[in-house]
């Protein structure tokens, strides 16, 4: 068996801009100028323009306006779009005032004197060819749309990109997941390590679908409770949407189930699978505890309905005027209803942890095809539970674990394919938000930051990991089977190209930048401390505040997923019930079993590394800025925002790091030597933290360059200037996406 060139590969140069393997240059245009102010062509930039099979790149000479900083990936450079974020593509000519919005294989009948790209990070970056050649202006618009709207899977550039490297099993000389200290759960052992992690010791791993034999959306290997045999299951899974079996997500140390699971199609058999399954679940229980079911499509906003809300935040935030101190920009945000979801999902997710940590039964997550919403509430319900999934390594093992593996269509709700509006749903950008909200609340629990969270973010539209490109591992199995086969691809033993997944962030970034991603305020498991000139390490015991809660009565089982009876969270983490019209029945009420388990929890210390409930009052829950607004340059705020905070605490941290440096250094030194025979600090590479702590001499100032849109910069990514006089937010008002696909060319503006 070969060997795999690595994935960063030589780069090659052609007029001056950087290929990666496999990417070719399609069209290009020189004496462009790309807008950068916003109202007028000062500070503008003069270059190429080019369309590769893989982004839009700009090459220029010009140096910015100012100074500034962002994050440098390594596989884009500092003007360069992926064409997977290109989601509209718009070309204007003045002269004639037309403009039309470019489809695959269209005709442009008119010579473009600005092309206008809206992105789906919510940049708007215009270009405009007055000095251009008009024909060589018109090829390169018309190579952006086309290359920007793939007509199958395997014409995303991720194939080309890893084919080329292809000569056995391994990606980037290691392979996927081996040289990654994290499991990608597409082996028995890593759901075996799984189950033990978790104490889940009547459960196990069933691989019924190999080969994905049973189910094309399921991965192959799930894991079932012990007393389900594999000849039961295959009996049942012809009754589950898509053949979809139940599915094991992650088990309470007091035993407690989450398992969540597709409907029963066949209505005649409701009642029977129901209790079949129930009983399993129940007997991995080891106090045979009860079997709660939460119907999310019943209690939760659709995927429709999250795209509409989707949609019109990114309308308010990024085309209207930012004013955020005024009344209607601040209702406008309301109405779009997209905090409101972000609290629906938080709120759902808190009661499901209530049944699990304070009744001590298993639940499960029900959806029509358990692909969408199940997704989300699974994942935030560990979150708040499991410690674990609040490290880096943690948190991307469990977005494995419950997206990718999981079979979340990717390909169709990030719409890459741009084929069905209808199936486009910003699920996982959902997901991140409501972990932001939480984040915000308890900035010390998570290892990560919100940096890392909007670069995952962006890393949904650069076309070449596994974890955003496929429906199901099946898909990408399928589809490499197919193009390797096309390109006579030598496969080996292997029954797939292997695809990088995004998880291994040395693709991307340096490991300085890295270090962006690492939050100086965690305290984990094993955080260090110095006590009496000793480096040690903070371990709590693990408490458990539900003791007072046991042998609840049945009556009160489904209180939680009542929507009648739903709950509001209030106060800092308590629970206090909806008000409703009749205030005499409110006095009669005596305090229900969840707001004591709350009330209890928040009576107590807060454990980080423990149960956390976010708060949920519509004033708890807050815009996420670093997402939504980091390119509106009205926004930004110079040497100010979260990231002052964060300079200070990174410089703290790494003070505090060189310090147990040097004392293990004391603590092992000989006799002859001093602590001061090396007083220095350990090299910077070996910190954790991207700003350095300075010398005692040294004013630690807050840089130049920081900002509250940092890391990145609405230089250059914000271009919304007025078309010919109308403004573009009137232009673009009530369009679905950015603008309507429909021609607009017979338009007058």
């Amino acid at each position: 068996m070969g060997s795999l060139e690595p994935i960063q590969g030589p780069e090659r140069r052609n007029a001056q801009i950087t290929l990666q393997q496999r990417e070719i240059v399609v069209n290009e245009v020189s004496f462009v100028r790309k807008c950068i102010g916003a109202d007028s062509s000062h500070g503008d930039l003069w270059g190429k323009l080019i369309c590769t099979n893989f982004k839009v790149s700009f090459i220029t000479h010009d140096a910015l306006p100012k100074q500034r900083f962002q994050v440098a990936n390594r596989l884009l450079g500092e003007h360069d779009v992926p064409l997977a974020c290109v989601e509209q593509v718009v070309t204007v000519n003045d002269a004639k005032g037309k403009q039309k919005v470019l489809c695959s294989n269209q005709k442009l009948k008119f010579n473009p004197t600005e092309l206008i790209l809206y992105c789906k990070d919510f940049r708007i970056i215009r270009f405009r060819f007055d000095e251009a050649g008009p024909q060589s202006a018109k090829k390169v618009c018309l190579a952006i749309a086309h290359y920007s709207q793939p007509a199958d899977p395997q014409l995303l550039f991720g194939f080309e990109y890893v084919g080329k490297q292809y000569y056995g099993s391994l990606v980037n000389g290691v392979d996927p997941g081996g040289g990654l200290q994290m499991p990608l759960f597409d082996r028995p052992s890593e759901w075996d390590r799984e189950i033990k992690r978790t104490g889940a010791s009547e459960w196990r791993v069933c691989s019924i679908n190999e080969g994905y034999v049973v189910s094309p959306s399921l991965p192959e290997y799930v894991v079932v409770p012990v007393s389900l045999a594999d000849q039961d299951l295959k009996q049942y899974l012809c009754f589950f949407t898509a053949h979809r079996i139940p599915l094991w997500c992650w088990n309470h140390p007091n035993g407690s189930a989450l398992v969540r699971m597709a409907s029963i199609s066949d209505p005649l058999q409701q009642r029977k699978l129901d209790q079949r399954i129930c009983s399993a679940i129940t007997k991995s229980h080891p106090q045979r505890s009860d079997v709660l079911k939460s119907d999310l499509d019943k209690n939760l906003p659709n995927i429709q309905d999250i795209q509409a809300a989707f949609v019109k935040v990114r309308h308010i935030c990024v085309i209207e005027p930012f004013e955020e101190s005024e009344e209607k920009w601040l209702s406008s945000m309301e109405s779009s209803r997209w905090l409101e979801y972000v609290r629906a999902f938080l709120k759902h997710s808190a009661e499901v942890v209530y049944l699990l940590e304070g009744k001590h039964v298993s639940v499960i997550l029900q959806e029509e095809e358990d692909r969408d919403l199940s997704c989300v509430v699974s994942s935030l319900v560990q979150l708040m539970l499991d410690p674990h999934f609040r490290s880096l390594t943690g948190f991307q093992s469990l977005v494995q674990k419950e997206w990718v593996m999981a079979g979340h269509r990717f390909l169709h709700r990030c719409n890459h394919l741009k084929k069905n509006d209808k199936e486009e749903s910003p699920l996982f950008q959902l997901f991140l938000d409501c972990v932001w909200q939480i984040i915000n609340q308890y900035p010390a629990a998570f290892e990560f930051t919100e940096t890392y969270l909007t670069v995952l973010s962006d890393s949904m539209w650069i076309p070449v990991f596994s974890t955003f490109l496929f429906n199901c591992p099946q898909q990408r199995t399928e589809n490499s089977m197919d193009f390797a086969k096309s390109k006579c691809i030598p496969m080996g033993e292997e029954k797939a190209l292997r695809f990088p997944p995004v998880w291994d962030w040395s693709q991307q970034f340096t490991p300085k930048d890295q270090a962006l991603f690492n939050n100086p305020m965690y305290v984990g498991k094993g955080a260090t401390c110095v006590q009496n000139g000793t480096v040690k390490s903070f371990r709590r015991t693990k408490k458990n505040y539900s003791s007072t809660l046991r042998g609840m009565p049945s009556s009160l089982r489904n209180i939680l997923m009542d929507g009648h009876d739903s709950l509001t969270l209030t106060r800092r983490n308590s629970l206090v019930p909806r008000l409703k019209p009749d205030f005499s029945q409110i006095r009669e009420v005596v305090e229900s079993p969840t707001e004591r388990f709350f009330r209890d929890w928040v009576s107590r210390p807060a454990d980080l590394q423990g149960m956390l409930i976010p708060q949920l009052l519509p004033s708890h829950l807050a815009l996420w800025r670093l997402y939504f607004l980091r390119w509106v340059p009205e926004a930004s705020i110079p040497k100010g925002g979260p990231v002052t905070a964060y300079h200070k605490l990174s410089q703290l941290a790494d003070e505090v790091e060189k310090l147990q440096s040097q004392l293990r250094q004391y603590k092992g030194a000989t006799p002859a030597s001093t602590p001061t025979s090396n007083p220095s600090a350990p090299p910077s590479d070996h910190s954790r933290m991207y700003f350095k702590a300075g010398s005692t001499h040294e004013p630690s100032s807050i840089p130049e360059y920081l900002s509250s849109s940092f890391p990145f910069s609405p230089v250059g990514n914000m271009c919304r200037r007025s078309i010919l006089g109308t403004p573009l937010s009137k232009f673009l008002n009530g369009a679905k996406t950015w603008l309507s696909t429909e021609t607009l060319a017979n338009e007058a503006l």
